[in-house]
């Protein structure tokens, strides 16, 4: 039988009243620099309003947790089709491109739902603080929250880079100007590996169940690709070489007019950031790139994507030592030299890996509605590892799995290069 997983400082839990509390503090502290109209907005159909996320995640507790608890009252009875996202076993929803047209509620009303739910949920805490089963609950429900503090964060930066005035979401220290380490190769043997998670902390279901894997030798590359790298790859004509590129990929290419990352300036000497319009930093890694671009530059330079059982072989065990939400600065670092080992395998950008997110030997979803919470989008999508700059800090593990559609480039997504052994 595969051994359990190695411990990781990212899976470590609080108590259920505190981690309840700090998680839905930490929402409201995202929205706090913006403005009752920065939170109504849908700039594209991807992209949720502020205020749905919050009202979303608050969603989630009533109906899982909050409607089966003795004498508990619903705060509005049409806000379970308002703010249901995808659990159709539940109900039908309000349609995803049509948020930004739900004017009202209003934002102050939102938060009254959350204060109110939150009232009922610390009394039920405070009630049944020792069964098992409401801890696995609510703690599920506070790491979707943190999901979707990370998705808050990716809308509304494209949300206000649709904005002419290119207004910054908050102050921040400039942009760093160290340049990236020179890129080099660490050598794995390969053989027999195990992956996925094993244990009694927290996972996805998507993570397990733990299990082996064979995976012939490869080499990974010690630093994710820097922006410099990319910039090499637009001026010798990346976007313009159609064998690079897959056949969906040089698609998308014509049909949407790429030809740099998202975010970059058509001088592409200056990028949009969280803090405003800022020089690009040939030193941090390159992001916003879709699963296409990252390919296409991976062919580019002589090597490919790694697939997530080699990346996660290589993070087992490596610190989560990168830029993550709590930074004051939510924006991709230059990753430093590193005397052996990788540098940022967590943190600053998601890397994405040449593997689809499909069901691990042996998945099994939750059981009930919250089965649809992964399980149903195993299909069409990549998989994504390793947490960005917007994530909140101890939310990712090695065997996290992120997911989204290759031409997806919104998120905080970059790459690390990998490439054959020998």
């Amino acid at each position: 039988m595969p051994s359990p997983a190695p411990a990781h400082p990212a899976v470590q839990a609080a108590p259920v009243s505190e981690h309840y509390a700090r998680v839905r503090d930490d929402s409201v502290a995202i929205a706090a620099p913006l403005s009752a109209e920065d939170c109504q907005v849908q700039s594209m159909p991807d992209v949720s309003p502020t205020k749905w996320h919050l009202a979303h995640v608050t969603w989630f507790f009533e109906q899982f947790v909050l409607s089966g608890a003795p004498g508990y009252r619903l705060f509005h009875d049409r806000y379970a089709y308002l703010f249901n996202s995808y659990y159709y076993t539940v109900g039908d929803m309000h349609l995803r491109p049509r948020r930004g047209l739900l004017s009202r509620p209003s934002l102050d009303e939102i938060l009254a739902y959350r204060s109110y739910v939150d009232e009922a949920m610390v009394r039920l805490i405070e009630d049944r603080g020792d069964d098992p089963a409401l801890a696995a609950l609510v703690t599920l429900g506070l790491n979707h929250e943190q999901q979707h503090q990370e998705l808050m964060l990716m809308d509304i930066k494209h949300v206000l880079s649709c904005n002419p005035l290119k207004p910054a979401y908050r102050d921040g220290p400039g942009p760093g100007s160290e340049p990236a380490p020179s890129l080099g190769y660490l050598a794995h043997p390969g053989g027999v590996q195990e992956i996925g998670f094993a244990g009694e902390a927290f996972s996805f279901d998507n993570e397990t169940p733990r299990h082996r894997v064979w995976l012939d030798p490869f080499e990974i590359a010690d630093r994710p690709v820097s922006n410099a790298d990319y910039r090499a790859f637009i001026d010798d004509g990346g976007y313009d070489n159609a064998e690079l590129w897959l056949s969906d990929g040089w698609a998308t290419l014509q049909k949407e007019g790429w030809n740099r990352p998202l975010y970059w300036e058509p001088d592409l000497e200056s990028e949009f950031t969280l803090h405003g319009l800022e020089p690009v930093d040939p030193g941090a890694p390159v992001c916003h790139l879709s699963y296409f671009e990252a390919d296409a530059y991976a062919r580019w330079a002589g090597a490919r994507l790694p697939s997530e059982a080699e990346w996660e072989v290589i993070a087992a065990g490596e610190p989560a030592a990168g830029r993550f939400a709590d930074s004051r600065r939510l924006h991709p670092s230059a990753a430093p030299a590193v005397d052996a080992g990788p540098a940022r395998m967590f943190g600053d950008v998601w890397h994405w890996t040449a593997s689809g997110y499909q069901p691990y030997p042996g998945f099994r979803p939750l059981d009930g509605s919250l089965g649809e919470y992964n399980g149903k989008f195993m299909v069409s999508q990549m998989v994504l590892r390793g947490g960005a700059c917007v994530t909140p800090a101890g939310h990712i593990r090695p065997t996290s799995r992120n997911f989204f559609y290759p031409h997806q480039r919104w998120q905080f997504a970059g790459a690390r290069l990998a490439r054959n052994a020998g």
